[in-house]
């Protein structure tokens, strides 16, 4: 029987030919209501939607013979990601298809602030002519800091070194080779704020992400320098960046992306003239919104005709004897990544999936890339999926091992990542108990038996008296409650460790005071 594809909202005409040249049934109904949807969603096995279309449970429930759902665009939002997931239906996004689009627009700000063009045209509409007021820069010569250069950043990139720019980039999951073939010096952030003449963001909003850009970082930049933000809203302090330009610390500002869209009517930026404001544009070029739709179409075909998944934001599919076995073991194998990625040094080159026990006789490809989603998921503009993740480790110079062991443990199963680079490691392990209970058994070389979740500290002191106790005072002066804890030492006494599970995340400030309590030797926060 030939496959059918509902194409519910507004996609171009090359993308619906695409779909039907690959012998597919297509029918375009653009529009529809949620209950006129629910009436006919049953008849098709692929759903292709933008935004507009909200794929609920509800409407999944309808949906008995759908196997695939496309979404021309990057976000999934409109998709119950869990209910499509639970019904086995595959759901796929296109996230390369506006990177031209977003890291033009980054770089039309950068070049229109450095020219003062929108302060300057608002003069000239006022009846002025002050030339000598709006001497700008020239780009030419001067150093750019990208923070994140994945599929936008990377774009940017080589634009602004074929102007001529010099680029200086903070990445913690790509090599310095790699970095250097795409163009750019990797640096350190505190570097990157110090050396940037212009500053543009390219990175996903994360705990570890919101609020990147506050009053410290701002004041370490160069002064008069440019910062752009077309990432996402959140990762820049809005209120600070007001006050870095009302001083002068910062010469001026472009955002497409704001902590609260629309901002309100009383935003801080509102009232500046060095700043540039857009409504969330950064993929609006007809370019773009056509090549979503065609890579959309090509991903429903290819899955459709020929089994093939390409840009996969829910878990692939696995055979269900393997999936029985491995399912406990994925969602611990991204909370490893995650662990390993936040311990690990800046620029891993390496990492090694190990997997021991009974689950070595399964295959454990799945295992080594919901690892590599945990690692590379926060830190990256654009999603990362089980699909994807391989291909985007190689693409940033990290090579990934993975590695059977017979060897027995004290566990059925054990599930060691360890990450290396150029001046150091990092090494953790966990295991499933009881198919349910995910606990990290170990951190480098401290036994324990954690749970890999929320809001996490931990802390290597001395093996000595009252550690433990300085520890929990501090945290509650702070506010800061301990769920659980679980303390280690070596067998020589030669150090000890805690991995503490905290209700809220510990400020720099709580750190910093950690970090001086007696026999703490390092203290850092983390999130799973």
């Amino acid at each position: 029987m030939v496959a059918r594809v509902l194409v519910s909202d507004d996609l171009s005409p090359e993308a619906v030919r695409i779909l039907q040249e690959a012998g597919l049934e297509v029918d375009v109904k653009v529009g529809l209501k949620p209950d006129q949807l629910e009436r006919i969603v049953g008849d098709y096995d692929g759903l292709a939607v933008r935004s507009a279309t909200k794929v609920t449970a509800q409407l999944l429930d309808k949906a008995a013979r759908l196997k695939v759902i496309g979404r021309a665009g990057v976000g999934v939002d409109n998709v119950d990601l869990a209910a499509a997931t639970r019904r086995g239906v595959v759901v796929m996004n296109t996230p390369g298809g506006s990177s031209i689009t977003v890291a033009e627009l980054a770089l039309s700000m950068i070049l229109a602030l450095s020219r003062h063009v929108a302060a300057a045209t608002g003069s000239v509409k006022a009846g002025k002519w002050e030339k000598k007021r709006f001497q700008g820069h020239e780009l030419a010569g001067r150093t750019l800091g990208v923070v994140g250069i994945g599929n936008i950043g990377s774009v940017l990139v080589a634009r602004a070194v074929a102007l001529g720019m010099r680029v200086v980039a903070f990445d913690p999951f790509i090599s310095a080779e790699a970095a250097a073939k795409l163009g750019a010096s990797l640096v350190d952030l505190d570097t990157l704020w110090r050396e940037a003449d212009v500053v543009s963001i390219h990175v996903p909003l994360t705990d570890k992400t919101r609020h990147l850009v506050d009053a410290t970082a701002l004041g370490k930049m160069k002064k008069g320098a440019l910062l752009v933000n077309c990432a996402r809203g959140g990762i820049v302090d809005e209120r600070a960046l007001a006050d870095a330009l009302r001083s002068g610390q910062l010469g001026g500002a472009g955002l497409d992306v704001f902590e609260q869209e629309p901002p309100p009517a009383d935003h801080p930026l509102y009232g500046l003239e060095n700043v540039i404001l857009t409504p969330h544009i950064g993929a609006s070029t007809e370019e773009a919104q056509s090549a979503v739709a065609v890579a959309v179409a090509e991903q429903l075909a290819d899955y459709l005709v020929r089994g093939v998944v390409r840009n996969a934001v829910n878990a692939p599919g696995l055979p269900p004897e393997v999936m029985e076995q491995l399912a406990p073991y994925l969602p611990l194998a991204q909370k490893l990544g995650a662990l390993a990625a936040q311990l690990a040094p800046q620029g891993p080159s390496e990492v090694t999936i190990e997997v021991a026990g009974e689950l070595a006789a399964v295959p454990i490809r799945p295992l080594a890339a919901r690892t590599l989603v945990g690692m590379l998921g926060p830190v990256l503009d654009t999603p990362v999926n089980e699909v994807s993740a391989p291909a985007i480790a190689r693409e940033r110079g990290l090579v990934v091992r993975e590695v059977r062991s017979a060897e027995l443990h004290d566990y059925a199963s054990l599930v060691t990542v360890t990450v290396r680079g150029a001046v150091g490691q990092a090494e953790v392990a966990g295991t499933v108990y009881g198919k349910r209970e995910a606990r990290v058994v170990r951190v480098n070389a401290f036994r324990v038996e954690a749970v890999p979740d929320g809001n996490v500290l931990l802390c290597e002191n001395d093996d000595a008296p009252g550690v433990v106790g300085n520890l929990g005072t501090t945290l509650a002066a702070a506010g800061v409650n301990i769920a659980q804890i679980s303390l280690s030492r070596l067998e020589d006494r030669s150090g000890a460790f805690a991995f503490l599970n905290v209700d809220s995340p510990p400020s720099a400030e709580l750190l910093e005071k950690v970090r001086k309590l007696p026999h703490v030797r390092s203290a850092r926060a983390i999130v799973l």
